[in-house]
């Protein structure tokens, strides 16, 4: 499912369209970090890990409820030791299962990975990634490339995909990685630093994006390089609106995604983070149902992003021709 697959959009469209619910659960699958990136606020989020029997009732609850695809991400879902369990159990249920790691333990764990259908590891840099990540790239890069051989031998169809923040730090990186993406066999996605109000003003001077004729370049040269196939999974479509700042659109990420803090609470998306109700407690029906006229109003009222998922969701149920064509989705 690497490209546009008309059979998996078909049910996806069913329950978003027609069910008018979402077809994709993201989940804070645990409640701690072994990173703690200065751009990040999602380590500073503590809590109680939920048991491996209460991820399991969730995800059951989530199959009836229609749900299509899990993706275990945030804090870094490598630190639970119970991880592949909870992933066969998805895939179990028949979820297409996919996961976000920061990429520390990869080396270690990624041969237990084998029900995660899409693997997606944060490389936000090559000479800036120590400053960013504060853990050597070389280490990273020797996971990706254990990652890389030992799903071959899983005979896992889907290529890792390597997704990078483009922040101020690191845009003389950015061409680097595209060149890597490729030698690698990889896919790459980008997307731009969002700048969550609850991060120190120093930090966003040092990490936000400040010299925006260059960022322009940057984001020129990868539309470029995607024109030429280099493994960019990024519509065209979004990567203008990134270059230019444009936030223009639709939002449907909320009809699209659901979004479960690690303790169960449902939020509308990474951005507004106000609670619609606990899934855990209440069933995923019970939330929805109760927080249709709250939900519309926060997408109303928001100023918008362009987190690549939601961005390129929203194109995508709005029928752009563009993104409907080429929208790699991972």
């Amino acid at each position: 499912m690497t490209r546009f697959d008309p059979v998996f959009a078909s049910k996806a469209l069913w329950q978003i369209r027609i069910k008018k619910r979402p077809f994709v659960l993201s989940h804070g699958v645990n409640a701690n970090c072994n990173m703690r990136c200065k751009f990040c606020e999602y380590w500073k989020e503590t809590g109680k890990e939920p048991s491996r029997d209460e991820v399991f009732r969730l995800l059951d609850d989530a199959k009836k409820f229609g749900i299509g695809v899990y993706n275990a991400w945030t804090t870094e879902p490598l630190l639970r030791k119970d991880l592949p369990l909870i992933m066969a159990h998805a895939k179990k249920l028949g979820l297409v299962t996919s996961m976000v790691t920061n990429g520390k333990l990869l080396y270690e764990r990624v041969e237990e990975l084998e029900d995660v259908d899409f693997l997606s590891v944060s490389v936000d840099g090559v000479e800036s990634y120590k400053e960013i990540r504060r853990m050597d790239f070389e280490t990273l890069l020797k996971g990706l490339k254990k990652a890389i051989e030992v799903r071959k031998l899983q005979k896992q169809k889907n290529p890792i995909l390597m997704n990078c923040v483009l922040t101020g730090k690191n845009l003389d990186d950015i061409e680097t990685l595209i060149l890597l993406a490729k030698k690698l066999g990889v896919k790459i996605s980008f997307e731009p630093v969002h700048e969550f109000p609850g991060i120190d003003e120093e930090i966003w001077s040092e990490i936000g994006i400040r010299d925006k004729e260059k960022f322009r370049r940057v984001v020129d040269r990868i539309i470029e390089l995607k024109k030429e196939g280099y493994p960019i999974i990024n519509s065209k479509t979004y990567l203008s609106m990134v270059r230019d700042g444009n936030m223009d659109y639709k939002c449907r990420a909320s009809s699209v995604i659901i979004n479960l803090t690690h303790d169960g609470t449902a939020e509308t998306c990474r951005v507004q983070h106000e609670p619609l109700g606990n899934v855990m407690k209440d069933g995923f029906e019970k939330v929805w149902n109760n927080s249709a006229e709250r939900r519309k109003e926060i997408v109303e009222n928001c100023e918008g992003c362009l987190f690549f998922g939601y961005t390129e969701n929203s194109l995508m149920q709005g029928f752009n021709p563009e993104v409907l064509m080429h929208y790699e989705w991972m």
